[in-house]
């Protein structure tokens, strides 16, 4: 617990020394929002394993804490420091076609608690990872009075909607900022979609927490709307894992992983009741912070999962090397999940066959299934 609390004592101070520049930008906004940001990011150090940023990462973070649509490359622990971009176009000559996993996470919304979801997921891979901030603003106040966190899932429509406060309140732009009206989509959507319609790019493993999930459906669906062609070529190679909160995705994408907490019942209030957890996790509930008891543990599961699905495809990682293969086994071991039937009965995978896949940056993908309804209130058939 100290390093958490280090980390995010440090944040809170560099957050403060900044507070006089972003007042010459926008004063009116950032001064009323400021104190439940500085919320929202305790609730991100609760729910997030936010020990795993350094401490030069968490200042590096602090002024874009709540820059909505912000994208960050985040390497595994022991790499390169994580690397922040305002644009599409920066993340890319950032070297952001070279990474093939994007997240989201949910809850606080900030930066630090994004970076530390990644973070985890790309030591599960032993990867960069694509992180898109949710941010917190103006709309996210006022959908916190129609019973924000709590009905999150219900709300889809509202906060894109209530971002046009945001924008005339003079936000920074960052992100897909000038794609389109924020009352069609919230800025963090757009900024997901944009990264999965560009070509230069090519993501073949997603995965969000909580309201991140929301966010992952909403730029998929969109883009089932406007670009079925990237559709049809993304799905097959993709990989979708959900955590803490099940949400259709458009039945294109039929390797969908859908991971409960034995005990969140704070996931399943905003979970579509029509979608069965693929994988319960015992005894957890919805934080992901390893410091905490009843934590579900992301980089362990997530291993699990990849390593007994079947392989599809290969292709290369690039400069990252394969996790070792004492990782690999205490992984697979202490992580005991139940795993819901979906259809199809799944294979066994030795340990020389998971680091060859980890090391080639194979994403699994299941067997193929008859695509059902892209309306979202209709359950697919892959769930």
């Amino acid at each position: 617990m100290f390093q958490t609390a280090f980390t995010l004592s440090l944040t809170q101070f560099a957050r403060t020394l900044s507070l006089p520049e972003r007042l010459q930008r926008s004063p009116a906004r950032n001064l009323a929002l400021e104190g439940l940001r500085q919320r929202n990011l305790a609730l991100d150090a609760l729910f997030y394993d936010i020990k795993v940023i350094t401490p030069e990462e968490a200042f590096y973070l602090s002024d874009s804490l709540a820059a909505e649509g912000a994208i960050m490359i985040v390497p595994p622990s022991g790499g390169a420091a994580i690397t922040l971009c305002e644009t599409v176009d920066e993340f890319v000559l950032r070297g952001g076609d070279k990474v093939q996993a994007l997240t989201v996470a949910g809850i606080g919304g900030s930066a630090l608690g994004a970076a530390a979801f990644a973070r985890n997921v790309a030591d599960a891979i032993q990867g960069p990872v694509a992180a898109v901030v949710s941010g917190y603003g103006i709309a996210d106040v006022i959908t916190e009075a129609f019973g924000g966190h709590f009905l999150f899932g219900h709300l889809r429509g509202l906060r894109p909607f209530l971002e046009i406060f945001d924008d005339i309140a003079g936000r920074p732009k960052v992100g897909a900022h000038g794609d389109e009206s924020a009352a069609r989509t919230s800025l963090d959507t757009r900024t997901v979609r944009a990264l999965l319609a560009d070509s230069r790019l090519s993501f073949r493993l997603l995965t969000g927490h909580s309201k991140g999930n929301l966010v992952l459906s909403a730029a998929l669906h969109d883009l089932h709307k406007q670009d079925e062609a990237r559709i049809a070529k993304l799905a097959p190679e993709m990989k979708i894992v959900t955590i803490g909160a099940r949400i259709a995705m458009p039945p294109a994408f039929t390797d969908v992983v859908d991971v409960m907490g034995a005990w969140d019942w704070f996931g399943e209030i905003n979970s579509r009741p029509f979608i069965d957890a693929d994988r319960r996790i015992p005894h957890a509930w919805h934080h992901t912070n390893t410091d905490l008891n009843g934590h579900l543990p992301v980089t362990a599961t997530l291993r699990d999962i990849l390593a007994t699905s079947p392989a599809k495809a290969e292709a290369k990682t690039g400069e990252y090397d394969a996790a070792s293969q004492d990782e690999l086994s205490t992984a697979a071991e202490t992580v005991a999940v139940a795993t819901s039937p979906i259809g199809s009965k799944r294979r066994s995978a030795t340990i020389e066959n998971v680091k060859h896949a980890f090391a080639a940056g194979i994403l699994p993908n299941a067997p193929p299934i008859e695509p059902g309804s892209p309306d979202e209130l209709q359950p697919p058939k892959t769930h």
